[in-house]
């Protein structure tokens, strides 16, 4: 690598790792206050909270690291500009081609660490999540059981529980069930605990009684008991759901489907191949899009004014892109025939960024002005 290579090239990171850290710290603060909202408010403690974070953190960088990328090249090209850097390397005779070798290789580290984040570390962070997920949402003392107020753990349903013992006693349970469109149910217990079932865990109520209101003629009927378990099941949704999330699942399992994994998973065999061959595709548009950024501002002079009308030519350019990218993605998730649709865009951003390159090193028509 020469030393033109070598100076663009670590200007280039420089620039890359400020502009990812504050799109992954814009990203992860909105994602963290979301969080904070549902696992403080369902009991969990900070240090779970910290956990989820942490998991969501290989996502968000594996979002904003195209972002950051092409953020970093126009910066790059346009103060290189304006310093009359690219200018005197133009001079020596450096093609446009030339001066976009360094960006290349620029691009091509960025997607080899999507590379990475996406095949290896995302889904590893997802599958970690699910697990404590489904731990969470199975505990359903940290969900909706706290002493001392009124709780409601799904729409119809009223809870309240004097006191929670250290051992797990629930004191003088209250619980009242609306969602029938005949009866109301209360459920009132000196004394309940939860114990282990399946699907769900079961409550089981001591020394207690149960109302049946009937809304047709108003009339109540009261059973009381010495003993009586209520499954969960019907009652409140502590599941963690069903099905396996292709999030989860390593690529090369998602590249080549099979009955048992669309079965696992409940999709179709397009979606599954169109979440393996993204993963695969995704990166290539970090390369696209750092050609786009140094193709399009190499359509422009030197200026003090800056090469904004450039710059907003490689926006449209980026924007154009990542609509075909939208696009290809839901034409290859209708069909399992389609996934070669989504190399579409990166193809496309590179062919752009060749044609604009080409374009930029023609000899310029001077216009004559007749005296």
């Amino acid at each position: 690598m020469s030393r033109f290579d070598r100076y663009l090239l670590s200007q280039l990171l420089q620039l890359f790792g400020f502009f990812s850290l504050v799109l992954v710290a814009v990203y992860w603060v909105n994602r963290a206050v979301g969080l904070f909202d549902q696992l403080i408010g369902d009991g969990q403690s900070a240090l779970v909270f910290l956990e989820f974070s942490v998991l969501t953190l290989p996502n968000a960088i594996r979002l904003v690291l195209p972002i950051s990328g092409f953020a970093a090249v126009v910066y790059v090209i346009n103060r290189l500009m304006q310093e009359s850097e690219l200018v005197v390397m133009q001079a020596t005779g450096f093609s446009a081609f030339r001066l976009a070798r360094p960006v290349l290789y620029f691009g091509l580290c960025v997607m080899v660490m999507q590379l990475v984040l996406t095949n290896v570390l995302v889904p590893a962070s997802q599958k970690i999540l699910a697990d404590r997920s489904a731990e969470i949402s199975e505990n359903v003392t940290a969900r909706f059981l706290n002493a001392g107020q009124f709780m409601h753990p799904a729409k119809g349903v009223t809870l309240f529980i004097r006191d929670i013992t250290p051992t797990g006693e629930l004191i003088d349970l209250f619980l009242s069930d609306e969602r029938g469109t005949e009866d109301r149910m209360v459920h009132t217990a000196r004394k309940a605990f939860l114990v282990r079932g399946e699907p769900a865990p079961k409550l089981v109520m001591l020394d207690g009684a149960t109302q049946r209101m009937s809304r047709g003629d108003g009339r109540m009927s009261i059973t009381r008991f010495a003993d009586f378990t209520l499954d969960l099941a019907g009652l409140v949704n502590v599941g963690g759901g069903s099905g396996v999330s292709l999030d989860a699942l390593p690529t090369r399992t998602l590249l080549w489907p099979d009955d048992a994994l669309m079965a696992a998973t409940g999709a179709a065999r397009a979606q599954i191949l169109e979440e393996g061959h993204s993963r695969l595709a995704s990166p290539m548009l970090a390369v696209a899009a750092a050609l786009i950024g140094v193709s399009a501002l190499l359509q422009g002079a030197f200026s003090r004014f800056g090469l904004w009308r450039q710059m907003g030519l490689a926006v449209v350019l980026l924007i154009a892109v990542q609509m075909v990218w939208t696009w290809s993605g839901g034409i290859a998730g209708r069909s399992a025939t389609a996934w070669p649709a989504l190399y579409l865009a990166p193809v496309i951003g590179v062919v752009t960024s060749a044609g604009l390159l080409w374009w930029s090193q023609r000899p310029r028509r001077l216009q004559r002005v007749d005296a």
